[in-house]
């Protein structure tokens, strides 16, 4: 019964509203079927096994197979690089996550990402107003023309890509994205070409530009990266890489789904889009009720007991493959009161959408503010938005789950 659930989830055919499928796993908090995943589908025990230290992110400690129902779908990272802080347990999660977070935010670096807030607004503001040059008002792709370029730009911003490079970063992060949302009509063996060529030169233009910046450091993120000598010690060359790798793809395309997605809902929404445009402080409790209702990342598949472990009852053996319903646990009504309802004044959000535990997003202060720029300027300038498609196309990967495009119309854009 299991086994078969989880298809259907996977399957495209569910991928505009999976949220049914996910009510009907909750009525077995623990599920497994014969040598499939352990299936974790309701708030509190995801929460928990999210903060327990009896489960892993290392791939080394799986015995037991699971993954494989997804394909490719869920390795953000590729293999072309050595696995990132995100698919490590301490102490290596611990040491490469702190060394990352010094120049990043609080407490070494508390204000780079309020500090980026204007330069934010005028990549929001830039884009918008390309939108308008188009003259296209009658079908604008949101995706296409504002939620992918938006966060790549911001992230060469973060790590001190020279604006001149800029472009070839969106084409690399257009390749890598295509490659964790496979298109099932492709050939598979030119698309594997295109993303490991995409990995390959990406890897090599952030090497030298790591060799660089440790002979001629600015006050970028990467520069620290690849100079900082903290109680830590310093990065290696790949350690650098491999971080760079993770806050370039892993974070776009989290952010992208989480601006698209949002726009999908309050268009949907229009009461409380109408609202945001009156008032963009409203951003924050949207964003976090977003969070919750429609999050950017579904489920995390890749995680491992590294002990028995017993969960509602049910106890799950050492080095198993353990799948954790995100969405699904986002929507439990043990936990919140009408969940299947977007409420942007809903109180005590404690959502998982971006995780929780050692392995919450990284960049989670970084990826709201992004949100609420981008969602409080779209309801302030678009005269009448409207969704011309609905449900949209969405992308292939269900792990990653937001549209691939996002057609609407306006009657116009306000300066």
């Amino acid at each position: 019964m299991t086994q078969a659930l989880l298809r259907e989830i996977i399957d495209y055919a569910n991928r505009a509203n999976p949220y049914p499928l996910y009510e009907e796993l909750r009525k077995t908090p623990v599920s497994h079927d014969g040598d499939g995943p352990y299936v974790i589908s309701t708030y509190y025990e995801i929460h928990s096994l999210l903060h327990d230290p009896r489960i892993s992110s290392d791939a080394k400690n799986l015995k037991a197979t699971g993954d494989d129902l997804l394909g490719d779908q869920s390795d953000e990272e590729g293999t072309t690089l050595p696995p990132s802080f995100l698919k490590l347990d301490p102490p290596d999660h611990d040491r490469l996550r702190r060394m990352t977070n010094r120049p990043f935010g609080p407490p070494h670096a508390p204000h780079r990402v309020h500090d980026m807030r204007d330069e934010l607004g005028g990549l929001v503001s830039g884009l918008i107003d390309g939108i308008v040059e188009t003259g296209q008002m009658d079908r604008i792709d949101l995706v296409d023309q504002f939620a992918y370029p938006f966060p790549v730009s911001v992230i060469c911003r973060l790590l001190g890509i020279p604006r001149e490079d800029e472009p070839r970063f969106h084409v690399w992060a257009e390749t890598l994205a295509a490659s964790l949302d496979p298109d099932p009509d492709a050939d598979p063996t030119q698309h594997g070409k295109g993303s490991m060529d995409a990995r390959m030169e990406l890897g090599m233009y952030l090497a030298g530009l790591i060799e660089e910046r440790r002979k001629k450091p600015g006050d970028d993120m990467l520069s620290q990266l690849a100079t900082a000598d903290g109680p830590d010690g310093a990065m290696t060359t790949m350690e650098a890489l491999s971080t760079s790798a993770l806050l370039l793809i892993a974070g776009h395309e989290t952010t992208v789904n989480l601006i698209t997605n949002g726009m999908l809902t309050l268009l949907r929404h229009p009461e409380a889009l109408e609202r945001l445009r009156n008032d963009p402080d409203l951003a924050v409790p949207i964003v976090e009720e977003l969070l919750r209702y429609e999050p950017p990342v579904q489920l995390l598949p890749q995680r491992t007991t590294l002990s028995d472990v017993e969960v509602a009852g049910v106890t799950i053996p050492k080095g198993a493959s353990l799948w954790l319903m995100l969405a699904s646990g986002n929507r439990d009504p043990k936990r919140f009161e009408n969940p299947d309802r977007f409420d942007p004044d809903r109180k005590d959000i404690q959502h998982l959408g971006l995780g929780s535990g050692i392995h919450s997003c990284f960049g989670a202060p970084l990826a709201r503010q992004e949100a609420h720029l981008a969602l409080s300027e779209l309801a302030r300038r678009l005269e009448n938005p409207r969704l011309l498609e609905d449900p949209p196309q969405y992308r292939q990967n269900s792990v990653l789950r937001g549209p691939r495009h996002l057609p609407i119309a306006c009657d116009g854009i306000r300066p």
